[in-house]
C-alpha cells in the first residue's frame, strides 16, 4: 500500500479555523501504546475506505477495510521516536484526526523499520495478489521521488469522515509548520488525489512531480512546501 501515501487527506478540509464561533481545536502528542494505535488504525480505515486509490489496489470493500487498518497501525507504529505522531480528540475523547511527520534527517528509516513497513503491507494486501505488486511499484516509486535532504516528511495525515471540513487537518498541520519556518526547513509530502493539490496549496506547497508507478492505475503527486522567511 503506501510508506508516504495519505490516509484521509481531504480537499474538503478547510484547514484553518476561521469562524470565531467555532470551538478550539485541540491538537496533541500521541503515546503510541496498543490502545493509541488501535485509534490511529481506526482514524485511517474510516477516512480511506471509500478512496477510489485504494478501491483500486483492494476492490473488495471488506478486504479494502482490513489492509487499510493493518497497514496505518504498522507503518505508525514503527516510527518511533523518529516520527512526531499528533492527535485530534471529539467530545467524547475518540481520536477523530491523526497527523505523522517524520523528523527532519530520519528519513530513510532504519531497516528494521522498514522491514515492519513491508511486513504490514504485505499482510494487508496478501489477499490480492495483483495488489502486492502494484503497492510494490507505489513503493519504489515513492522511495525514488523522496528529496534527501533534512526536512518534515508529512507521511500520514487521517481526518474521520464525520468531522471533515471542521478545520481537523489543517490545525494538525500547522502545529508543526511554525517549528519548520523557525527552523528554515522544507516540508514534502505525496498525495493520489489531484483535487488536495489546491488544498496543500493553502498551507504554502507546490507540485513537484505527477507520478504514474503503475500502467492504467491512479497517479500520485509529490508536494513541497519551502520554509516562509521572517520580515
Amino acid at each position: 500500500m503506501e510508506r508516504g501515501l495519505e490516509l484521509g487527506r481531504r480537499s474538503d478540509d478547510s484547514g484553518a479555523v476561521d469562524d470565531a464561533s467555532k470551538p478550539e481545536i485541540k491538537v496533541e502528542t500521541l503515546t503510541l501504546d496498543a490502545e493509541t494505535l488501535d485509534q490511529v488504525a481506526a482514524v485511517g480505515t474510516e477516512a480511506f475506505s471509500e478512496d477510489p486509490f485504494f478501491t483500486f489496489l483492494s476492490p473488495d470493500r471488506r478486504l479494502r477495510r482490513r489492509g487499510l487498518r493493518i497497514y496505518t497501525r504498522g507503518s505508525v507504529g514503527c516510527l518511533g521516536e523518529r516520527g512526531l505522531v499528533l492527535g485530534v480528540r471529539g467530545a467524547s475523547g475518540r481520536l477523530v484526526g491523526v497527523a505523522a511527520f517524520v523528523r527532519p534527517g530520519r528519513y530513510p528509516l532504519p531497516a528494521g523499520a522498514q522491514l515492519r513497513q513491508a511486513l504490514a503491507a504485505f499482510w494487508a494486501l496478501v489477499p490480492r495478489p495483483p495488489a502486492l505488486v502494484q503497492g510494490s511499484k507505489y513503493l519504489r516509486a515513492i522511495d525514488k521521488a523522496h528529496p534527501h535532504e533534512h526536512l518534515w516528511y508529512l507521511q500520514l495525515l487521517a481526518v474521520d469522515p464525520s468531522v471533515q471540513r471542521g478545520g481537523i487537518g489543517g490545525a494538525l498541520q500547522e502545529h508543526v509548520y511554525p517549528m519548520a519556518d523557525r527552523e528554515q526547513l522544507a516540508s514534502y509530502l505525496e498525495t493520489q488525489k489531484e483535487e488536495n493539490l489546491a488544498y496543500y496549496r493553502r498551507f504554502g506547497y507546490e507540485t513537484v512531480e505527477e507520478l504514474h508507478p503503475v500502467r492504467h492505475g491512479p497517479p500520485l503527486w509529490t508536494l513541497r512546501r519551502e520554509p516562509r522567511t521572517r520580515d
